[in-house]
């Protein structure tokens, strides 16, 4: 069972080649679940997105600390994160730094992989 018929299509925002995007995109796939793919790698971050995650999910789950990209950012920049203006900034320079995937199901805003959740907005027993 997917979606009713009047529910927004969700927007699913990650980098192709991502682990964790590759499964979303498959379990939305299963669920007969239609969507719109963003790659934000290839297509930009969209400011607009940006300001709408930081406000409906705060900055702290949309910043992977874990990540490779994160790593890879020098002392400064990484001490230099603590609040959404100062995430935003490194987020827009370095957008592989965001929690894969960012899906933007209409009326609200998700961060990360979680089947359990998805399988209640789409009507879908898990």
């Amino acid at each position: 069972m997917i979606a009713p018929m009047n529910a927004p299509t969700p927007t699913v925002y990650g980098i192709t080649n991502c682990d964790t995007v590759k499964k979303t995109r498959a379990w939305l796939a299963q669920y007969g679940v239609s969507y719109t793919f963003h790659d934000f790698k290839k297509l930009g971050l969209p400011e607009e997105a940006l300001a709408h995650w930081l406000d409906s999910v705060g900055w702290e789950p949309l910043l992977n600390r874990r990540g490779t990209t994160w790593r890879r950012l020098d002392a400064a920049t990484q001490a230099g994160v603590h609040d959404g203006a100062s995430a935003a900034a490194v987020m827009r320079a370095q957008p592989s730094v965001i929690k894969r995937p960012v899906v933007d199901w209409g009326d609200a805003v998700t961060v990360g992989f979680d089947a359990q959740d998805w399988a209640q907005r789409i009507g879908q027993d898990s």
